[in-house]
């Protein structure tokens, strides 16, 4: 039995239609965003999942990358305000937030953003000194941040972290950079040592100061006490004690003998007096001592006395 041109058409065009439906349905994956065109136009964007589309007019233009993506930068050459030659390498994160713009906006997503970074690094880094850009680091990438990310807004991209990787200078001005460090770290010991020396000198000076001043108030008060005691002996004298003077004229001279017998050099002391005088001087002393015990006795009667009676020394 054979088939009619009506059979065969139908056959035709169910083949065509399960053809035309295998080529209309678009599984997009997770992380993708599929651009559509028509007749070479953009007109949609197909999200991750089942899409269908007509595939006579229209078919897939650019299957774009919505995830982050890390793109590296080569190493270049940076010359610096103060003229340093530095090398200097990076890494740049970025992100498509708009398939269409991404693809259509520039040609050469990865290439555009590379340039543009490596650009910005000459530009940023250029104007600064090389004593900025190895303390400022986190300063620099912030604001290449900033200026990458502002240029590649049109772009449908978001520049996420633009970082330096390392900052290479050339020997010499390492070498340089050391000796300097070094000058710089034997300065401050210069400087702490001489601080150190002149607290030491203060507080020496401050000791001296003191002591001179307990020095000063020690002879003030031992000449007060030099001068009441002239006082009480002169008073006692003015009344007529003649007690009093033998003990003034005794104490100077027991000072006298003792100050002599301590000396290193005299072995042998010569003494020119009469041993009479010395204890005339020490029965006086014996008499006022004397006096003040009955002095300060109770009233009722008087206090005996259990030393043994003083002789007054007759002269020779």
């Amino acid at each position: 039995m054979g088939f009619s041109g009506f059979d065969i058409a139908i056959i035709v065009l169910v083949f065509l239609v399960i053809i035309l439906l295998f080529k209309g349905i678009k599984t997009v994956p997770q992380g993708y965003n599929y651009t559509v065109e028509r007749f070479g136009r953009y007109t949609k964007t197909l999200t991750p999942g089942l899409n269908i589309i007509n595939p006579i007019f229209e078919r897939i233009g650019a299957k774009m990358n919505m995830m982050e993506q890390v793109l590296d930068v080569p190493s270049q050459e940076i010359i610096t305000r103060d003229n340093a030659i530095v090398g200097v390498d990076g890494i740049a994160f970025f992100q498509i937030l708009n398939a269409a713009q991404a693809a259509y906006q520039v040609s050469g997503l990865q290439n555009a953003i590379l340039n543009l970074t490596m650009t910005n690094i000459r530009t940023v880094m250029g104007s600064m000194d090389l004593d900025e850009l190895l303390s400022n680091r986190d300063a620099i990438n912030e604001r290449l941040l900033r200026v990458v990310d502002e240029a590649a807004h049109p772009w449908g991209i978001k520049i996420t972290r633009v970082e330096i990787k390392d900052i290479n200078p050339p020997a010499n001005l390492v070498e340089s950079m050391g000796r300097q460090m070094m000058a710089e770290r034997d300065k401050r010991a210069q400087i702490l040592a001489a601080e150190g020396l002149k607290q030491s000198q203060i507080l020496e000076a401050e000791g001296r100061r003191e002591a001179a001043f307990r020095d000063a108030e020690a002879r003030e008060r031992s000449a007060e006490a030099e001068a009441r005691a002239t006082q009480v002996v002169s008073e006692a004298i003015a009344k007529g004690d003649v007690q009093a003077i033998n003990y003034f004229v005794a104490q100077k001279y027991t000072e006298a003998l003792a100050k002599i017998g301590s000396s290193s050099n005299n072995k042998i002391v010569l003494m020119p007096f009469e041993a009479s005088s010395l204890i005339g001087s020490l029965g006086g002393i014996g008499e006022i001592a004397r006096e003040v015990f009955k002095g300060d006795g109770p009233s009722g009667g008087q206090r005996q006395s259990t030393r043994p009676p003083l002789v007054r020394p007759t002269d020779n």
